[in-house]
């Protein structure tokens, strides 16, 4: 028997659940006209072009790929960029289809495995429209696939599914799970919490978790998903987009001297066993980017999390990078050195390099002495040692 998941996937968008901004109708709300999503307009319309879509697992990015190939009559060739290769795709672009008419749709899923070569490969087929592809991800796309081929897609991006989503996939689902006497499973409000605490937006999971259950104790509870499951776990990647929005998340609570949102994802990241020193670096970096003159002393502070960290390691470094935390998110902040280091940087760039004033020049031969280098030169000086071009500049302010 096909898995739960499988047997009760959405044949057509009135049946996908979530993904309105995508896949929704046109709608009138109060009195204004809501346009249908760009995928319904897409299929409804036959439109051919290739797309990717990124979103967290179990979203509806391959439910979505394959209502929109059978909207074009295409023959759809699924493949999974984990163990597919330039091979695979020879064979899909030789092979003809069933009447030598039908498009071609390549849905590739994990997308982001293919490497810099594959995707290389790729595309030509995809600039021609030999193939028509979409790919699959949960990985920004922007860190992922080369330019080129980017360039060449458009990308569509699905979000977790809400607590109504949910609800209505358990709420199908619980007509295909019978008990051994054939009376349907019903999950109550505690055991759809637990699945939903459970889940971070993921059908998938939920059906799998369900069906799992269903099988092993013959009732969807609280208790038999406890049990079923040993160790619950956060769902973050540490090379993915969740890897990324945390750090940034918690770079900008302590920017903004919020140290109890500081100290929540700092958490996050804790309990998702993310490399201490990573986190650590990034603070030694903060200390001197956003607190900088301010603080100068927090410099020291960070510095001395991050051998904590080298030295001490998970699980009681945890408690000083806390303590780092607690520090830098509460310190005075100035940014006016990291500021000054950035505009010297584009004046650089603008200016390239400039002529140094003869006077601060190192007279190291006879030839400079007479050319006058070092001529004038005053250890405390008040003209400016900047080149000429540059001489009223102020970096630091």
């Amino acid at each position: 028997m096909e898995p739960l998941a499988a047997r009760i996937r959405p044949q057509t968008l009135d049946d996908v659940v979530g993904q309105a901004h995508l896949v929704g109708p046109e709608s009138i709300e109060g009195n204004v006209r809501k346009s249908a999503g760009p995928l319904r307009v897409a299929v409804e319309k036959k439109h051919k072009f290739s797309f990717i879509l990124w979103g967290p697992p179990g979203t509806g990015k391959t439910t979505i790929a394959r209502i929109y190939a059978r909207a074009l009559d295409a023959e759809l060739f699924e493949l999974s960029a984990v163990s597919a290769g330039k091979d695979d795709i020879r064979k899909i672009i030789k092979n003809p289809t069933a009447d030598g008419e039908k498009p071609k749709v390549l849905l590739l899923d994990e997308i982001h495995r293919f490497n810099k070569s594959q995707q290389d490969f790729l595309l030509p087929y995809v600039e021609s429209g030999e193939l028509t592809l979409i790919g699959a991800t949960t990985e920004n796309p922007s860190f992922e696939i080369i330019s080129p081929l980017l360039s060449r897609c458009r990308v569509f991006v699905l979000e977790p599914l809400s607590e109504e989503a949910l609800r209505a996939i358990v709420s199908k689902a619980e007509k295909y799970l019978p008990t051994g006497r054939q009376a349907k499973i019903k999950v109550n409000k505690e055991a759809f919490d637990w699945l939903l605490g459970y889940a971070s937006g993921d059908a998938r999971k939920v059906l799998g978790m369900m069906e799992g259950v269903q099988t092993l104790y013959g009732a969807v509870t609280a208790e038999t998903l406890n049990k079923a499951l040993e160790s619950p776990h956060l769902r973050y990647d540490k090379k993915g987009e969740e890897h990324y929005d945390t750090i940034s998340a918690f770079i900008k609570s302590m920017r903004a001297s919020q140290p109890d949102a500081a100290m929540y994802y700092l958490a996050r990241m804790v309990e998702a066993g993310e490399d201490p020193l990573f986190i650590a670096r990034r603070m030694v970096i903060f200390a001197s980017e956003d607190v900088g003159l301010a603080q100068p002393t927090a410099l020291v502070v960070a510095n001395a999390v991050f051998r904590a960290c080298e030295t001490i390691g998970y699980p009681e470094c945890a408690i000083n990078l806390a303590h780092g935390v607690a520090y830098l998110a509460q310190a005075k902040k100035n940014r006016s050195a990291y500021d000054a280091l950035r505009s010297a940087q584009e004046d650089v760039h603008n200016f390239g390099n400039l002529p140094v004033p003869k006077k601060i020049r190192n007279p190291v031969t006879k030839l400079m002495k007479e050319l006058d280098y070092g001529k004038g030169y005053e250890r405390y000086d008040k003209e400016s040692y900047l080149p000429d071009k540059l001489n009223k500049k102020k970096y630091l302010k």
